[in-house]
């Protein structure tokens, strides 16, 4: 009987455990990027950005982020990408999605958020990773922060090479990586 017991015991934490993982991986989905700096792994937060993730995973699954570039590195502030080609042009997105900056979630060293124009609700494909804590990035009573949906969980050494990158005004825009750090892949690895 208690063999059994045991047996009964251990069978139902592997798979209590087993089911935990896979919830574990719907909500905390991990996405490898690779880019011609070298690859980094970010963690989302389905649970506190449904919306953002959601969004975010769909230009995952279309391959869109593949042959843009980090367009806009400022060191001690953001990398920015997530928009442009190589030749810095445009692509075209999916609707605006809506902002989901009072989710908790802080503006801290090496977290992702979703990049907007002026307008709050104006979030497509544009992310951004943190270099630092700016939490004058979260929301406060009277306005609208900057989305956090996820985090760098492996390849910081990654971001922080990009954030060195040289810059550069380029086509009008301000921050251009001199040498183009492109997104040569993306995927779900859980």
């Amino acid at each position: 009987m208690k063999k059994y017991l045991k047996n009964s015991i251990l069978i139902t934490f592997i798979f209590l455990l087993i089911i935990n993982q896979n919830i574990a991986s719907e909500n905390y989905p991990q996405i490898k990027i690779v880019t011609t700096s070298g690859s980094f792994t970010i963690e989302l937060d389905r649970n506190r950005a449904p919306l953002t993730v959601e969004n975010f995973l769909r230009y995952i699954e279309d391959d869109f982020f593949e042959n843009t570039v980090f367009h806009r590195v400022i060191q001690g502030f953001v990398i920015q990408g997530g928009g442009f080609t190589p030749d810095l042009e445009s692509k075209e997105t999916y609707p605006n999605i809506i902002n989901e900056s009072g989710n908790g979630l802080s503006n801290r060293r090496m977290t992702i958020a979703m990049a907007r124009e002026t307008d709050p609700h104006t979030a497509s494909s544009q992310f951004y990773i943190n270099l630092v804590d700016n939490f004058t990035l979260d929301p406060m009573a009277t306005r609208w922060g900057y989305a956090v949906f996820g985090e760098v969980i492996e390849g910081f050494n990654v971001i922080d090479s990009i954030a060195g990158s040289a810059t550069q005004l380029k086509n009008g825009m301000q921050d251009v990586p001199v040498s183009p750090v492109i997104v040569l892949e993306t995927s779900r690895i859980n």
